[in-house]
């Protein structure tokens, strides 16, 4: 590696971690503010600075992956502009080394730190969205979200319930309101009930479903049968599962997960690509457009962050401005017009008007254009 690469490696990654830090801070000095009463309740004196690291720390990873297009793309155009500002670009290329040349470690770099955005979108934030889903009012205790009732699509089972325990996979006061049109399912009544219900993945032969403990609707299912609809047993009784059901438990089947009863609001935001495209494969439960969507766009999203650094970045290095003011109004009028047509694009797919994939590629196709033809143009000065 020349002098020249490793010079501009330190001022890229220097310029990185100067606007990673600013815009950091700037949100955690608001988001904190805002929220400084849930924070004091929850630690005292100096506990404080602990909780405020520990919270932040994690909320760092989703920030990271939000603003790391922008980071790159900021990071570059202050690195072009800043050698052209004190020349180096002229003394390089008066010695002979092109202006590609000049760029390309630049380039090596923004891919590389787009190839690490992927790996934390995909396997570290999956892995902490329990507590990246914490907001400041749940450091106090456990994660609630309120629940929107939810039909199960393979038995028409309505589930509802006075709220749900994220972290815990648990519904309260749970109530399953049965279909009257499944006769076979209404033998014990229109509704089960019970204290909680605490969802469980298949395991050993058991299904996926919901384990209902201290069941008030129906009485006395420790003497009951269990219930099936076309064969496939819908609610299971502690008469047939003696050994791990207790008299006073339930066990109803379901797919229905406990995030997609509250939105899917945390199944959308901290989910892997491959978490977001099983859960669509789960055909008791209907997904709004806007999931293929966002499916789409995750796939798709590393080649929108390398076309956004090849349009900003021609923009400094094949002019010679070294102004680095002009540079930073630069990044901020692309990166919003950029911005603006891709959520544009997104919402004509999550409205139906077009479909998911096209969504997600008509950014693409927009802007593609114009980087290859902006950086043909820094190629051949």
């Amino acid at each position: 590696m020349n002098i020249i690469d490793r010079y501009l490696l330190r001022q890229f990654l220097q310029n990185f971690v100067i606007c990673f830090m600013s815009l950091m801070g700037v949100y955690v000095i608001f988001d904190a503010f805002s929220n400084l009463e849930a924070f004091m309740s929850v630690a005292k004196g100096m506990a404080l600075m602990k909780v405020l690291v520990a919270y932040y720390g994690y909320q760092s990873l989703f920030f990271f992956d939000r603003i790391s297009p922008l980071l790159v793309l900021m990071s570059a155009m202050f690195t072009m502009a800043w050698i052209q500002r004190h020349h180096e670009m002229t003394a390089l290329m008066a010695a002979g080394i092109s202006r590609i040349r000049v760029v390309a470690p630049v380039i090596v770099v923004a891919v590389v730190i787009i190839l690490l955005t992927v790996i934390n979108r995909e396997v570290m934030i999956p892995k902490l969205k329990d507590q990246l889903a914490r907001r400041p009012s749940d450091l106090r205790g456990k994660v609630v979200q309120e629940i929107l009732p939810q039909y199960d699509n393979a038995t028409d089972v309505l589930i509802e319930g006075r709220c749900a325990i994220i972290d815990e996979k648990t519904i309260e006061s749970p109530l399953f309101i049965v279909p009257a049109y499944k006769p076979s399912l209404c033998e014990y009544g229109k509704q089960w009930s019970a204290a909680s219900a605490h969802y469980l993945p298949a395991k050993e032969g058991r299904p996926t479903g919901y384990l209902l403990r201290e069941v008030t609707e129906p009485k006395n299912l420790s003497q009951r049968p269990s219930l099936a609809l076309d064969g496939r047993i819908v609610l299971m009784t502690p008469r047939d599962y003696p050994d791990w059901l207790k008299p006073n438990e339930a066990f109803v089947v379901s797919d229905v997960t406990v995030d997609e009863l509250t939105g899917g609001t945390v199944l959308r935001r901290f989910a892997s690509t491959g978490e977001l495209i099983w859960a669509l494969k789960n055909h008791s439960v209907y997904f709004s457009p806007d999931v293929r969507v966002t499916i789409h766009a995750r796939i798709l999203q590393p080649l929108l962050d390398i076309t956004l650094l090849f349009l900003g970045l021609p923009l400094v290095a094949a002019r010679d401005n070294r102004n680095v003011f002009m540079a930073i109004g630069l990044c901020m009028g692309l990166v919003s017009l950029f911005f603006m047509v891709a959520i544009a694009c997104q919402q004509l797919g999550a409205n139906c008007l077009i479909s998911p994939s096209l969504a997600a590629w008509m950014p693409l196709m927009i802007f593609v254009p114009a980087a290859v033809g902006m950086s043909t143009a820094m190629w051949e000065r």
